[in-house]
Parts: C-alpha cells; structure tokens; sequence
C-alpha cells in the first residue's frame, strides 16, 4: 500500500464516519498519531501468556521509537492523568514491575512494521485484583545541526518539531473478577466547540468494564449513534461520558432512547447494562 493510502487509513482510525443515519465513534484497532500506526489498543493479559504489539511507520522517512512504561489514572471526566512513582499506589507499582516487554527502542524505514513482545511476571503471592500500566510509543526526533538551525541572516532561529506518540493501556487480571456497570443522567450539551450527547458510566466491583456504546430511539431497530472502546476503570466509581455530535445527530436525540454498554466482539459481544431514558 502507498504512504497516501495508509494516510487515509491514518485519518480514518482517528475520526468517526457517518454511515445511513447513525454517528460512528470509533476507537479502532488500530491507532495512529504522527506517522506511527500501532494493534491493537488495548492489551489484557491474564498472567499465563504473553502477546505482541506491531508497530508501522506510515510515514515516509525512518523513523526512531522509543518505548516506555507509564502510569496512568482515570478521572471523573474521563481523561488519563500521569502519575509520578512518587504518588503510584501499590496497584501500579506491582504493575508497572511485573510488565516485560521488548525491545524499548526501534528504528524503522518507511512500511516497515515491527513486533513488541508482551509478558507478565507475577509474584507469587499477588493479591487478587486488575492491574493496569500504560506502554508509550513516542517518535524520536531527528538531531539537526547547527549549519541547519542557521538563519539566512547570520543569526540562529528556534525551530519547534512536535514529538508524537501513542499510549495503550496493559491490563493484567488475577483472580476470578466481576464487575457490573450503569448508566445514568443521559442528556445533550452545547458548548462553544459544539454539540455533544454526554451521560454518567458508573461501575462496582473489582475490574474494569470496556465496549460499545449504542444509542437507540424508540421503535427503531438500528442505533442512531455507535461508539467504541469506551471504558471505566477501576479507580473510579463513575465516570462522565462525552460524544461529540454533529447537528442532524443531535437533532435526533430527543424523546425515548435507549443507551446500551456491550462488550466488544472479541470479548462475546454481551450486553453489559443498558438504561431506557427520556430527552428533553
């Protein structure tokens, strides 16, 4: 395939089609930020078994990659905060030591992909629960020399060069975990970037939930907005979910809906929760 082609298969993982009258939100598997394309998104690990991720520079020069381990919480609103090893508590401090993963730098030509191997080590006396880090893919830039950063004039300029990268969660599950989820407070907001259909995801138990949104109106049989790879960890009991919507979307959002949590295809595809609710 050509760089223009996987360009386009770029933007298409990053934004949301509309297809007949439903709004797709997807998080595909498949990530791409910059020129790096990274599958699948999301890892679950169940401590017997280790996995890859692949990794393709779309772009059309070699590129370097470094690879890192970071820590990540949820908030109420959703967002992926850092948190320092300072302020880590003993759930991601046994995550981020029981995670291997190899190699933690990679240089790769234009098309070229390449596999990071995934593994777990979990000590013996691990307590059950989920346990999460985050692996970073963060582009390298190329050094420039100082014949290149000089100005025409004599003197220097200051070039600014946007470091991309991409962040996927690991998941490491211990033990035999449930959790049960609800949805809540469903309404359409408008703010000065537009329009959005947002609602309150609240989970119990001792892992995460994570799947597919659906939004239906009464007595239609095909949703009238998707979206993908939405999750609540398990460090907050609810979080605030957010869809941007277009106008004609939105417009739709009105009467008695239904917001059904499914889980994803590859994990049975079953109905996590559901809430019959009424817009105004």
């Amino acid at each position: 395939m050509k760089t223009s082609g996987l360009r386009r298969l770029n933007t298409l993982y990053a934004g949301f089609a509309i297809m007949g009258s439903a709004l797709f939100l997807s998080s595909a598997p498949a990530q791409a930020a910059g020129d790096l394309l990274v599958a699948p998104t999301r890892i679950v690990l169940d401590g017997q078994r280790g996995t890859e991720v692949i990794l393709n520079n779309i772009g059309s020069e070699t590129a370097t990659y470094r690879i890192s381990l970071e820590l990540r919480r949820m908030t109420a609103e959703g967002k992926l905060q850092d948190v320092s090893p300072e302020d880590a508590n003993s759930f991601e401090k046994a995550a981020k030591g029981m995670i291997r993963y190899a190699p933690r730098r990679v240089t790769l030509p234009p098309n070229q992909p390449q596999a990071i191997r995934l593994g777990v080590r979990p000590p013996k006396d691990l307590a059950d629960g989920e346990y999460r880090a985050h692996l970073l893919f963060r582009a390298i830039p190329k050094a420039r020399s100082v014949t290149e950063q000089a100005s025409p004039s004599g003197g220097f300029t200051i070039a600014l060069t946007p470091i991309y990268g991409v962040t996927i969660p690991v998941i490491i599950r211990q033990g035999n975990l449930q959790a049960t989820a609800g949805i809540a407070n469903a309404r359409v907001e408008t703010s000065d970037s537009g329009q959005a259909f947002a609602f309150d995801l609240s989970r119990t138990g001792d892992r995460s939930t994570y799947g597919e949104i659906r939004v239906l109106k009464q007595g239609e049989s095909e949703p009238i907005l998707v979206a993908r790879g939405i999750a609540i960890y398990p460090e907050v009991p609810s979080r605030k979910v957010t869809l941007p919507v277009p106008a004609e979307i939105a417009a739709k959002l009105t009467g008695p809906i239904s917001v059904e949590y499914y889980e994803p295809d590859n994990a049975g595809g079953g109905l996590i929760t559901k809430s019959q609710l009424v817009l105004r």
